[in-house]
């Protein structure tokens, strides 16, 4: 890094106003609008990588030549350009720079006191904007499980950021309350159900009744040809199915906001994949106005082969619907009840294709805001080597994990503070042991998998959420001792201690 003392004044520039700089620059290079330019430099997964990469290959066709080539073009032309990035490496085709981390300290913390503590608080930014967010969507009748962590903190967290840019944010829990697992579920209800045990642990009992539908389906088959059989009842409104249905889908719920609730968790529509099936029709009408819709041995589907991808089926042989067909009635479903911006669906990795499949269907349809539809992807939760599988009865329920980690809290609490309340000791251990938990699944990389381990979880030392409430509480411990007097000099906050926070993790 070059010393502080011969390097130019940086000028009044944050990150933001940098990331715009630079798109200004590559696209007078290349040609290309910087509004694209600034929409495809991305934050790498690992900072040895750089603050910010240009993937190259997106100029390639533009500029008519490789990506490696492109990049090594770009950090000629651009290295010792700004005082504040101060170095840049073009590697297999990306375009990475460093910021320095003098003045990133700076500007970060000059930034934060000049917003009154709320860094990058800007309620304008989404002013007029609405945002719908599709998050923790568990299937009913089964353990609200550890699995189905990452989507609903990771979704409230993404939430949260777009409201606190001013969006107007519309919590989306796009439940499983739909499907041939459902016909499944009721056939197994009414061989092995039992009603003393569903009205003592609603949620317990269906999970008992549909793992071993799966247990016996492996020994007859024939269990599987009765499941879709009561699916396609449950389609065409049979009331005995649809009675079923409707009892399993509200006991789910209602033990659902338990945990919500707990975790501080709210929603603003709760519409499932049963919401959408009378409007099936109307999206088959849709698109079949835009001569979309082909037969495929019975089947109907779209034809997806200009964009690499297999055809979408929409209904299968037997006249059922599917995820993807429910999914593209919800967006037109959405569009006309919220004219939204941005659809985001915080879903799981492996459900990528899926989705590229459902945003394709709708760019192919000429819907005008199919790029506003955004797959947040995530990894997947581990237990050893396995996946976690309310089928295989391989789960592990989430409000148990909560409930480790308080009670662990709790004891803390109870040994370091004898003299305590219990109502202080029971509300303070609630809130740092729940946030334990939370911050376990939001500390990594999204698309990383975690591999759970009750050790790691309820490790309250180093990088952990208890450690950080600790530093938290310490500033403000600090703050509040701080002579008033001389709070207004903080807005002249000087450069030279900047110096000292340069570690990446500072």
């Amino acid at each position: 890094m070059r010393p502080a003392s011969i390097r130019r004044r940086f000028g009044p520039m944050n990150p933001e106003y940098l990331k715009r700089q630079l798109s200004k620059a590559i696209g007078q290079l290349s040609g290309v609008p910087e509004t694209d330019i600034y929409a495809w430099i991305e934050v790498p997964p690992d900072p040895a990588m750089g603050d910010l990469a240009l993937p190259c290959f997106r100029l390639s066709k533009h500029m008519r030549q490789a990506p490696q080539k492109i990049a090594g073009f770009l950090h000629e032309r651009l290295t010792e350009r700004f005082d504040q990035i101060v170095r840049m490496e073009a590697v297999n085709g990306y375009f990475n720079v460093f910021y320095d981390r003098v003045w990133f300290a700076d500007s970060v913390i000059r930034e934060a006191l000049e917003a009154d503590g709320r860094p990058g608080y800007n309620p304008t930014a989404g002013a007029g904007k609405t945002a719908l967010i599709e998050f923790s969507s568990p299937n009913i009748a089964k353990e609200f499980h550890i699995g189905h962590a990452f989507t609903t903190l990771l979704g409230q967290a993404i939430a949260n950021l777009y409201e606190y840019r001013g969006y107007s944010v519309v919590r989306m829990n796009h439940l499983g309350d739909y499907g041939t697992q459902f016909g499944n579920l009721i056939v197994a209800w009414k061989r092995w159900g039992d009603e003393a045990a569903l009205a003592a642990d609603p949620i317990a009992e269906l999970q008992r009744v549909y793992v071993r539908f799966h247990r016996e389906s492996e020994a007859d088959p024939e269990l599987e040809a009765e499941g879709r059989a009561a699916f396609l009842k449950l389609e065409r409104g049979d009331p005995e199915a649809v009675k079923l249905w409707q009892t399993f889908r509200q006991q789910s719920l209602d033990f659902f906001n338990l945990t919500y609730d707990r975790l501080g968790i709210h929603f603003d529509n709760t519409n499932g994949e049963s919401f959408y099936s009378d409007k099936i029709p109307g999206l088959m009408n849709w698109l079949r106005s835009r001569d979309l819709l082909t037969m495929s041995e019975g089947a109907v589907v779209v034809d997806l082969e200009e964009y690499k991808l297999p055809p979408c089926l929409l209904i299968k042989t037997d006249g059922t619907t599917i995820y993807a067909s429910r999914d593209l009635a919800a967006i037109l479903w959405r569009d006309e009840t919220y004219n939204f911006d941005l659809n985001v669906y915080v879903v799981g990795l492996p459900q990528s294709h899926h989705f590229k499949q459902v945003f394709s269907v709708m760019k192919k349809a000429g819907f005008e805001k199919a790029d506003r539809l955004i797959h947040v992807g995530f990894g997947t939760v581990l237990f050893g080597d396995q996946t976690f599988s309310t089928r295989q009865g391989n789960t592990i329920p989430l409000n148990r994990l909560l409930d480790e980690s308080v009670a662990k809290t709790r004891a803390i609490i109870e040994k370091n503070n004898p003299g305590m309340s219990a109502e202080q000791i029971g509300e303070t251990a609630e809130k740092i042991g729940i946030s334990a938990v939370v911050y376990t699944f939001l500390q990594n990389g999204r698309e990383k998998d975690i591999h759970f381990s009750w050790d790691q979880v309820l490790d309250f030392e180093g990088d952990s959420a208890p450690y950080l409430l600790y530093t938290l509480a310490r500033c403000h411990s600090i703050r509040a001792k701080a002579d008033t007097g001389h709070a207004g000099e903080t807005a002249s906050f000087d450069k030279q201690y900047a110096q000292y926070l340069t570690d990446d993790e500072a």
